[in-house]
């Protein structure tokens, strides 16, 4: 099993890569700019020279990189979206020059439209985001959301039409969040309810296109819509369920990434250790 936590680059890029090193990570997921600001300066190259080479000396795989929380690819306001467009096309530049595997955002809000238009937007916002750049490997991940509001991806199906209607010219995949599931009324908690998302997973995506799970537990109860994240096996969830999670054979070659709240030192290393735990218990 793969696992690892979502690090920190305060300070510098690549101590993302030294903070995932000194927890143990086999892999980590990162902002690579302010999460919640429109304005990010491009990393010069001898950064990224940096966080490559720390990269390489310790060997993390996959590393991913979470999108900007203010895009919203799917927006039926024009200048929101072509804002997210511009957005999102300067997080695949970095993502690229930084090497990553991974890029994982969200598919955005049907905000004063139907969902079936918002999803075609994002589709095309996708696709025009990443116009003339060769992905050299990158693949963009589309994350489940919790179902809050008017959000896009909280049913595997929305998820499925966006990975299948950019595939035509992008590597797409799946992100898929224990929490957000959880919320949104997926029984992922119940040993039926996880064969039953994996089934649906196999049959609407492909199993072999999900390439991350972040694993959180949920501060929220089943079905409540509420994406408020939990500490691993302490949460309306449970160990047991992130017990059966781990251990399932469909999802052994998945790597694991917490997102877990950092209440008070040491947190991501005891989630960390947990989910080693639980797969070995």
């Amino acid at each position: 099993m793969r696992v690892g936590v979502h690090t920190s680059i305060a300070g510098a890029l690549e101590n993302a890569v030294h903070h995932a090193k000194r927890l143990g990570c086999d892999t980590f997921q990162m902002f690579s700019a302010n999460p919640r600001g429109w304005r990010a300066l491009q990393p010069t190259a001898e950064e990224c020279q940096r966080f490559r080479a720390a990269r390489e000396r310790y060997g993390h795989r996959p590393v991913a990189i979470h999108a900007n929380y203010l895009i919203n690819l799917a927006s039926g306001e024009r200048a929101l979206r072509e804002r997210s467009i511009a957005a999102f096309r300067r997080e695949l530049q970095r993502a690229l020059a930084l090497g990553a595997d991974y890029l994982i955002v969200h598919p955005g809000s049907a905000k004063d439209s139907t969902r079936s238009q918002a999803i075609q937007r994002c589709i095309g916002a996708l696709k025009r985001a990443a116009r003339g750049l060769p992905l050299d490997g990158l693949t963009i991940l589309i994350e489940n959301t919790a179902g809050q509001g008017s959000a896009l991806g909280s049913l595997l199906e929305e998820l499925a039409a966006i990975i299948a209607g950019a595939s035509d010219e992008l590597s797409t995949g799946a992100c898929l969040d224990t929490a957000h599931c959880f919320a949104m009324g997926y029984a992922i908690h119940t040993d039926e309810g996880l064969e039953d998302i994996i089934y649906k997973l196999d049959a609407l995506i492909g199993l072999e296109r999900l390439h991350v799970i972040h694993a959180n537990d949920s501060k929220a109860p089943l079905g409540s819509r509420v994406d408020r994240h939990q500490h691993i096996g302490r949460g309306q969830m449970g160990k047991e369920a992130f017990r059966r999670i781990v251990r399932h054979p469909k999802l052994q070659d998945v790597p694991f990434i917490c997102e877990t709240p950092i209440d008070r030192p040491g947190d991501d290393k005891r989630n960390l250790q947990m989910m080693r735990r639980l797969a070995l218990d």
